[in-house]
């Protein structure tokens, strides 16, 4: 391998998908002949041809298969590239016998009751083929059907895989093929091994021949992809470039199983060393705890991963007391709920229907001073959404945005995929007004996440959804924060059914006890959450920047390399 990538293989493998590059560069290098040194007496691969051709003239070929027809190879205009010495330019066809697939019919349930592997380009997932998921029986192959040797090399030729795949695999037992799949058995068996190699090191070539209809289907004309030119070396230093790919391969596993292991590893460090963040009781105890994690943040920060923890981290403590000092001053949380609950109807709006449940409402902290446990039935009116009928045209021909979970992508909701006109709120579906807090409460993205977004406009919402609207709209933003800094209890409280849906039960969640600081403290602890989550962001834009720089490098490094 060149000494050039053997000196910068350190910096290439810990780049940003550094590691497949380094498989592409050294499948790349393996077909061109510049992986391993050529010797002189190897038989030529002129002679290794001539044996092919006698082999395919006399249809000298293991089991059942079709003579392929050689491409006149004069056609080639010009080399892609310079040969080694002892090496030919080839094609598919002069080396193997092509056979198609079918599908045998439907109709005959005796077609598939039997036991001979029927390959789909659904088992292309393995690069060694022993078995599939379906299976023919041996009346299936009176048809078109052809019974594949063990030894053959399959390659997918039609479907949407082909937008960025070329899936192939090598038979160990004698299996059929669908139609959009390729068969190819070599006159020479030994070929087999870098034949393989070298469908995998011409993905780039290959693919650039893909055909796309107008309906998006993928497909790889056979005079085409037969066509190709292949350069072809001789067969002992094609066993030798098969076994360094190997050992190269294997170090190319090592490598990612290094980095997943050290992936892991940074996951727990910072999980522990953040934990003893959210862990402080005081924000005296917090400043040192800080001081001491801070001092290696440029290890701990090196990943945009890492970032999205800090800043969940920072989120959990704004609700917790410890991101900004309390103030003794400052009118306590409980004055204010007391102020809350004795206003009248028409300051406060209209009260939640939502009841908690009294069994659920513990505190799971202990809370600064002029703090108070609530929950979001008391601070707000709830409402829940619906679908209107999708029979009446006319309640989709309006102009107000009716959200779904698609669209909580966003902080803010100005805009929806779906709208909805007056009419629709006859039925069971409310009009949302300007600084309600929306949440979806069913769904799988419950499984991993918590979209929370403020409405900028009056909404309407489906009825996997929430709107809830601060009796006092000074709390909404305080509000928002909480409902993002409390994820973890939040998505702690998630009911999932047998075939998998995830649900908030109302009862849960609207009588989860809310932290509640004063609302002046509220605003000074909005206001550095925000400052520190625009920290967090340019530090995922520096980050990023720097990636991409690695990343230029490393494909920079590539393309040297192979070229050289």
């Amino acid at each position: 391998m060149s000494g050039l990538l053997l000196q910068e293989f350190d910096r290439l493998a810990h780049a940003p998908g550094g590691v497949a590059r380094l498989r592409e560069l050294i499948l790349s290098l393996a077909v061109r002949g510049q992986l391993v040194p050529q010797d002189p007496s190897d038989e030529p691969a002129t002679e290794l041809m001539h044996r092919v051709r006698v082999a395919r003239e006399n249809n000298e070929l293991p089991g059942r298969g079709k003579r392929g027809r050689p491409p006149v190879l004069h056609a080639m205009r010009e080399e892609p590239f310079t040969l080694p010495a002892g090496w030919v330019w080839s094609t598919l066809p002069d080396l193997c016998a092509i056979t198609g697939g079918s599908t045998p019919s439907k109709a005959l349930a005796s077609n598939w009751i039997g036991g001979i592997p029927w390959v789909s380009p659904k088992d292309m997932k393995v690069p060694v083929i022993e078995d599939a998921v379906d299976h023919v029986s041996s009346q299936a192959l009176a048809g078109s059907l052809s019974l594949i040797p063990s030894g053959s090399l399959l390659m997918v030729v039609r479907g949407m895989i082909l937008a960025h795949s070329f899936p192939v695999a090598v038979t160990q037992v004698p299996v059929t093929i669908n139609q959009d799949m390729k068969a190819l058995t070599p006159f020479e068996p030994g070929t087999l091994p870098f034949l393989m190699l070298l469908c995998q090191g011409m993905k780039t070539e290959v693919l650039a021949l893909v055909d796309r209809s107008t309906h998006g289907t993928c497909k790889l004309e056979s005079h085409k992809v037969f066509g190709l030119p292949i350069p072809l070396p001789p067969l002992a230093e094609q066993s030798r470039i098969v076994t360094c790919v190997d050992e190269l391969m294997q170090l190319c596993d090592a490598l990612e199983a290094k980095g997943r292991l050290e992936a892991q590893q940074h996951a727990r460090l910072l999980e522990t060393l953040l934990g003893t963040l959210t862990d402080s009781t005081t924000p005296e105890e917090l400043a040192a705890n800080w001081q001491r994690v801070a001092e290696h943040f440029d290890l701990l920060l090196d990943r945009p991963q890492a970032v999205d923890v800090l800043e969940q981290t920072v989120l959990q403590l704004a609700v917790r007391g410890l991101l900004v000092s309390q103030l003794e001053q400052e009118e306590a949380a409980c004055v204010w709920l007391a102020r809350l609950k004795s206003a009248p109807p028409s300051v406060a709006g209209a009260r939640s229907a939502e009841t908690p449940s009294a069994d659920l409402v513990r505190a799971p902290f202990k809370l600064p001073a002029g703090w108070a446990f609530s929950s979001l039935s008391e601070m707000c009116s709830i409402t829940g959404g619906a679908t209107p009928s999708k029979a009446v045209a006319s309640n989709w021909s309006g102009d107000i945005p009716w959200v779904s979970p698609k669209d909580m992508k966003v902080p803010t909701i100005e805009d929806a995929q779906d709208h909805v006109s007056r009419s629709a709120l006859k039925g069971s579906l409310s009009l949302i007004q300007p600084g309600s807090l929306l949440m979806v409460v069913r769904g799988m993205i419950l499984a991993h996440s918590f979209p929370v977004a403020v409405t900028r406009v009056p909404v309407t919402i489906n009825q996997d959804m929430k709107a809830l609207t601060p009796l006092d709209s000074s709390v909404l933003p305080y509000l928002s924060l909480v409902c993002m800094g409390m994820k973890p209890e939040i998505l702690a409280l998630v009911e999932r059914s047998t075939h998998g849906t995830c649900k908030l039960e109302s009862a849960k969640i609207f009588s989860l006890p809310i932290p509640l600081p004063p609302l002046a403290e509220q605003a000074r602890i909005v206001a550095r959450v925000i400052e520190l989550r625009c920290l967090c962001a340019d530090l995922r834009r520096r980050l990023a920047a720097s990636q991409a720089t690695q990343s230029r490098l490393a494909g920079a490094l590539v393309e040297s390399v192979a070229t050289a």
